[in-house]
């Protein structure tokens, strides 16, 4: 089935190719348009090791020490078919030119400081991305928390594990179509890495976006509500040379668990999970 998605600004995108059967969508942006995207629950493929993750355990130690916390995982697991609600909203903005560390976007946009340089000085284009899995998974955790702590902890460890899983399938697709571009990603960037402040960095993303369309909002604090979300950065383009993975450019990366499973897509600086 194809129909045309109107966004917000009433400019109408391409088609979109809309599968049915997991209420998936795939669509390819051009430079400017903003996508505001919704994936299937199925989509993430999440398992028990990873919401043990996402709780900051380590797999192979519960599951040798402590195996009735793998039972509840996966009770946590099972019971969140229902709450997690994951949610996408990006931008790809063709890059202008770069003026003393300073990057220049289309529309106005522009992304500052040494770090720039760095990662995304070679980049023709940037995208910026806001992913959520919504409020219901951590509303519900946090009343489980009253009853039964050990439950509402896992089902918490979904959340972050559902997020963690949806950053990396937005990652995977804008990869994949900068491949058939034949040009390179950059690893992604987040707020809360080193040299970038989530002070400096969310008002940015934020700014590019209107994640209020997924019902992603920012604090006071430059926190993100719900608490489930992740932002991030990525730039394309046919000279990026940046290898390794985002935990290698993260203030935690000397003490972070998930650095031992190949590392976050990106930090989870919302949760303070960073690395």
């Amino acid at each position: 089935m194809l129909f045309v998605f109107q966004f917000p600004d009433g400019k109408a995108g391409k088609l979109l190719s809309v599968s049915l059967k997991n209420q998936s969508l795939r669509y390819t942006p051009t430079h400017m348009e903003q996508t505001n995207l919704n994936w299937s629950v199925s989509d993430l493929k999440l398992d028990v090791d990873a919401v043990l993750r996402g709780q900051g355990a380590d797999p192979g130690v519960i599951r040798s020490r402590r195996p009735r916390l793998v039972e509840i995982a996966e009770q946590a697991l099972e019971s969140s078919r229902y709450l997690l609600e994951p949610r996408v909203v990006q931008r790809r903005l063709a890059v202008r030119s770069l003026r003393h560390e300073k990057l220049i976007l289309e529309g106005g946009s522009s992304l500052s400081g040494a770090w720039i340089s760095q990662y995304l000085a070679p980049a023709e284009s940037v995208t910026a991305i806001v992913c959520t899995v919504g409020s219901r998974i951590e509303q519900a955790a946090s009343r489980l928390m009253e009853s039964d702590m050990l439950l509402g902890l896992a089902l918490d460890g979904v959340g972050s594990a559902g997020v963690e899983a949806l950053a990396q399938l937005v990652c995977k697709q804008i990869e994949d179509q900068a491949a058939a571009e034949g040009k390179q990603t950059s690893v992604p960037l987040s707020p809360g890495m080193l040299n970038w402040s989530v002070e400096d960095g969310q008002p940015v993303i934020f700014e590019m976006l209107a994640p209020a369309q997924i019902g992603v909002e920012m604090t006071s604090s430059f926190m993100m509500k719900p608490g489930k979300s992740l932002s991030m950065l990525v730039g394309v383009g046919t000279q990026l040379g940046v290898k390794g993975n985002t935990c290698d450019y993260c203030a935690m990366q000397g003490t972070c668990k998930y650095r031992e499973y190949g590392g976050h897509t990106q930090m989870e600086a919302n949760d303070r999970k960073i690395g």
